[in-house]
């Protein structure tokens, strides 16, 4: 486990190759094994101490490309072979299954013990585990409610994001050529002039209308070849450009009618990227945080004042750009003020909380993470800056307050710690300590608020309809009970 004062290491190339740590851990061990190599023999011939060979094997670290190629070469196999995603053997597949189960945010919640599989843990013992985790698992996931289609999706989305390093290529490709149909000389800011010129050339006509459905933010029509936006205030309806290009995304991406949740799901992840390529093109947005980043200078609202854009779109397009050009693994989220998680990506070992199926959104967020304690801290229009310690490590996040129709939200884009010397803000004093995800950091009440009002509060929850997950457990699902006892205790003393 890291320090407080720094994150666990973690390698790129792992993430954008989407490599398990102990997979390819129980490979290179399963290889050296045959070999008859010991611990001291490997790291001898490739150049690392035998702990830090022992490290890779057990899935703590990732190797390099130079280390990885210098293992296989050793071990008298191709690096791709070291790359299978698949375990060497059966009772490899058994042991990695329990190590995950181990190291998830459920049981390190869970407060149990930590129970090493070895060699010579017998195999009816392991098998008895296991038996145990699947079971569990399935009595779980039978008593989450609908829409569990829709947790498993987001979920799995988000990990093939993080794979990706959330960088598409083939969108950025899409988006080039978007942006040379609109007729806009380079460094210029994509105004209204310039899609109207990449809309007809598209062949579309773009109306304003007064009576748009209150359920939409366009409509497209492909026989009449018109885009309708709502006749509405862009601060009700937010950035006309960003919800004129995410209704052609689906007409430039050829989209078809989603057969299923999923294939919903990243039609509107690829509208949404797609927009903020054509409005941040790669071309200018990486050289700006690049230069950002030698200077030490990188900041969410220089890259959203560089482009003209939100916010929130700033944010994620850095986080789109970050892993990719600057070699910063980062992290993002949008929370509302309740503390409910809306939005988030992460690549760098941020250890959001989940639910059973591994989806982020609907859960609450730590109290003493930036995104929830920015609240408390400033107004709507300021930045603030804060170092939260965590379980896995020491994050930097900075984050801005945001207003919508649907609420006030934060958006928080950070990294580990050894990565906030390229921010601007990194010089904050101001830092939290997190024991998420035990659930006696925050998730619990205070024991003595609890016993004076648990038998006398009776709230109701107010689940917020975008959210597609499971409600928190608990005896008022989607209740934060703190806030419920808090607020009960102050008027109890008017």
């Amino acid at each position: 486990m890291a320090t407080p004062t720094e994150a666990p290491i973690s390698s790129a190339v792992g993430q954008t190759l989407g490599i398990d740590p102990l997979v390819l851990g129980r490979r290179i061990r399963y290889l050296r094994s045959r070999k008859q190599m010991s611990l001291e023999d490997l790291g001898a011939m490739v150049g690392r101490a035998p702990s830090g060979i022992s490290a890779i094997e057990n899935g703590h670290r990732i190797p390099n490309l130079a280390q990885l190629s210098a293992l296989a070469g050793v071990l008298g196999v191709p690096a791709r072979d070291l790359l299978d995603p698949e375990p060497p053997t059966t009772r490899d597949a058994e042991e990695i299954e329990w190590e995950h189960f181990q190291r998830s945010p459920e049981y390190v919640a869970s407060g149990l013990p930590q129970v090493k599989v070895t060699r010579t843990t017998p195999p009816e013992v392991l098998g008895a585990l296991l038996g145990l985790v699947r079971l569990l698992a399935r009595l779980r996931e039978e008593r989450i409610a609908t829409p569990e289609e829709a947790r498993r999706a987001n979920a799995a989305l988000r990990l093939e994001m993080r794979a990706a390093g959330d960088y598409f290529p083939e969108l950025e490709v899409v988006a080039r050529k978007l942006v040379d149909l609109s007729g806009r000389d380079e460094g210029e800011p994509l105004g209204h002039r310039h899609l109207a010129q990449m809309t007809q050339r598209l062949g579309f006509e773009v109306v304003y209308a007064d009576d748009c459905p209150s359920t939409t933010r366009s409509v497209l029509d492909l026989r009449g070849r018109r885009i309708y936006l709502p006749k509405l205030p862009a601060e009700v309806t937010g950035d006309h450009r960003s919800a004129l290009l995410q209704a052609m995304a689906g007409y430039v991406l050829d989209h078809k009618e989603p057969a299923d949740y999923k294939a919903f799901l990243r039609q509107r992840v690829e509208a949404n990227y797609l927009a903020a390529a054509v409005l941040m093109p790669e071309a200018e947005a990486a050289p700006f945080l690049t230069a950002a980043k030698a200077a030490r200078e990188l900041s969410p609202e220089a890259f959203r004042d560089r482009f003209i854009v939100s916010y929130e779109m700033a944010a994620h397009r850095f986080i789109n750009l970050a892993t990719r050009h600057l070699g910063i693994e980062v992290h993002f989220a949008k929370v509302h003020s309740s503390g409910v998680i809306h939005k988030v990506y992460e690549n760098d070992g941020m250890l959001f909380p989940v639910d059973p199926l591994g989806a982020i959104e609907g859960q609450f967020v730590c109290r003493y993470w930036t995104g929830r304690t920015v609240f408390d801290a400033i107004g709507e229009a300021d930045r603030y800056a804060q170092y939260t310690d965590t379980p896995v490590g020491t994050f930097w996040d900075t984050s801005h307050i945001k207003r919508a129709k649907d609420g006030v939200f934060s958006v928080s884009v950070g990294c580990r710690f050894d990565d906030a010397r390229f921010f601007l803000g990194r010089d904050t004093r101001h830092r939290m300590r997190s024991g998420c995800p035990d659930p006696n950091c925050c998730q619990l009440p205070p024991p003595d608020l609890e016993a004076e009002w648990k038998a006398a509060a009776w709230p109701s929850a107010r689940p917020h309809s975008s959210v597609l997950t499971a409600m928190p457990a608990g005896a008022f699902p989607g209740v934060d009970l703190t806030d419920v006892y808090e607020f009960l205790d102050r008027h109890a003393q008017e």
